[in-house]
């Protein structure tokens, strides 16, 4: 698989016009990072449908078709950007809990526990019955069976993953339900007028486009930054009692303004109606189900708000028996056989994972790409509509793109090698380091009009 076909499938399976891709440019090849996986085929080629998405809008907007250019390295540094993040020169706060990775279990299998939220680790303690100590931890793990321990996490609510082959997986229900699936899903759920971007004056593709980023951590954030870097009004919204990892909301909150609302009260439920009223995207990543629950699934927002483009991003897809089930990005290459493929590539006796959270970011790109041609379509035909995406869906696609055998012997890639993909920028933080945006627009050049700020700096109202 190469970007250019990658790219084509992304472009060709959203319904989007094909002679736009005339305009894309693509540099560079695999492996650029130690991986087997060609990890910057789907760097370039999601964050190149990302901006060819943009400059279409742009299109749209006033008649100008512009030239879109995508470098892998650039991609790959935008792929690794929470890593290459610095704060006043020095690195921002750390972003893994220490009792987070692999273990072995009693029956010669791996798991890893996902810790990084502290209920999270605090139920995983208690499910164990031992301290908060990597050493007891693993000495736990080793008195239960592999696929016990994984069902009895997850039926806990908790975040964990066996270690499975991917011949294991897929015999899986879960991952026969994912296999039906496309790589995403943009679906009509209502009628709405043709809303058509306005053209007076806008200097940016999405220039008076608001959304509503609820969101946390990397694969929806990415989607709203991502969103912001063409010109969005992006307002992310966090429940006051949710925990968060200090170094992803400045790395993923650059453009974006941040309030609180608390769904638990009447209050709360108002102000987010209001807000979703005034909005054009309303991006969400929680479980399916979860924010329906409180009133604001799809078709619900596309009564208050007909013409709504509502994204959906979630760890395991949809639909089959592992919907519901809390995930992220490792425990997605854990499940679904990435890592022990990693792990034997390069001869390890751990689990290994890929050398960037890639799931992730190509996710989120996935999802701004969605919002866009949603968009598009919004302004051309009218209608309310949903967007779905998954990392599992993610992971499937790039598993499908073949291996690189030796690919994992490619050189690391250190800040240093990336230092001109970086700028700075002050901040309520201080002077934060970050990746720049990797597409490049010839006449819309994507950028950051806002550094990025705590959680609650802002009002929750539209600007």
């Amino acid at each position: 698989m190469t970007p250019e076909l990658a790219l084509k499938h992304i472009w060709t399976t959203a319904g989007c016009d094909p002679t736009a891709l005339k305009s894309v440019s693509l540099a560079g090849t695999d492996p650029e990072l130690p991986s087997v996986y060609r990890v910057g085929t789907l760097a370039s080629a999601t964050i190149a449908a990302a901006g060819l998405a943009a400059a279409e809008y742009w299109r749209l907007r006033t008649g100008h078709r512009q030239h879109v250019a995508v470098e892998m390295r650039r991609a790959l540094a935008s792929f690794r950007s929470e890593r290459y993040l610095r704060i006043d020169d020095g690195p921002p706060p750390a972003l893994r809990d220490p009792v987070m990775g692999f273990y072995a279990t009693r029956d010669d299998r791996w798991i890893q526990l996902h810790t990084n939220f502290p209920h999270h680790l605090a139920g995983v303690l208690q499910v164990l019955g031992c301290a908060n100590d990597r050493a007891a931890v693993a000495e736990a793990i080793r008195g239960w069976d592999g696929a016990t321990l994984d069902q009895t996490l997850a039926d806990a609510g908790l975040c964990a993953a066996l270690i499975r082959s991917p011949d294991e997986w897929a015999a899986l229900d879960q991952a026969k339900a994912i296999a039906r699936l496309p790589l995403f899903e943009i679906e009509r759920i209502g009628d709405a007028p043709v809303e058509p971007p306005r053209r007076d004056g806008a200097r940016r593709p999405l220039a008076d486009v608001r959304v509503l980023d609820l969101s946390r951590i990397i694969a929806g954030p990415v989607a709203g930054r991502a969103l912001a870097q063409h010109g969005a009004d992006v307002l992310m919204i966090n429940g006051p009692h949710l925990p968060n990892i200090a170094p992803l909301v400045i790395d993923n909150g650059r453009g974006k303004r941040s309030a609180v609302v608390d769904l638990r009260d009447d209050a709360g439920r108002e102000t987010l109606r209001g807000l979703a009223g005034g909005a054009d995207v309303f991006l969400q990543a929680y479980r399916p189900g979860a924010l329906a629950a409180h009133g604001f699934g799809p078709e619900e927002l596309a009564r208050i708000r007909p013409g709504i483009v509502y994204v959906s991003v979630c760890a395991y897809g949809h639909t089959g028996p592992w919907a519901g089930r809390r995930g992220f990005d490792s425990l997605v290459q854990s499940a679904s056989g990435i890592a022990v493929t990693e792990r034997d590539a390069a001869g390890w006796t751990e689990p290994k994972h890929l050398p960037c959270q890639a799931l992730d970011h190509a996710t989120g790109y996935l999802a701004a790409f969605g919002a866009m041609a949603a968009l598009a379509r919004r302004a051309t035909e009218g209608g309310s509509w949903h967007v779905r995406v998954s990392l599992a869906q993610t992971g499937r696609w790039l598993q499908s793109f073949g291996l690189l055998p030796d690919g994992w012997k490619a050189p690391d890639v250190a800040i240093d090698d990336v230092r001109d993909c970086l700028a700075t920028v002050e901040s309520e933080f201080g002077r934060v380091l970050g990746v720049l945006p990797a597409e490049w627009l010839d006449e819309t050049p994507a950028g950051f009009a806002l550094p990025p700020a705590r959680i609650g700096a802002h009002e929750a109202k539209w600007a």
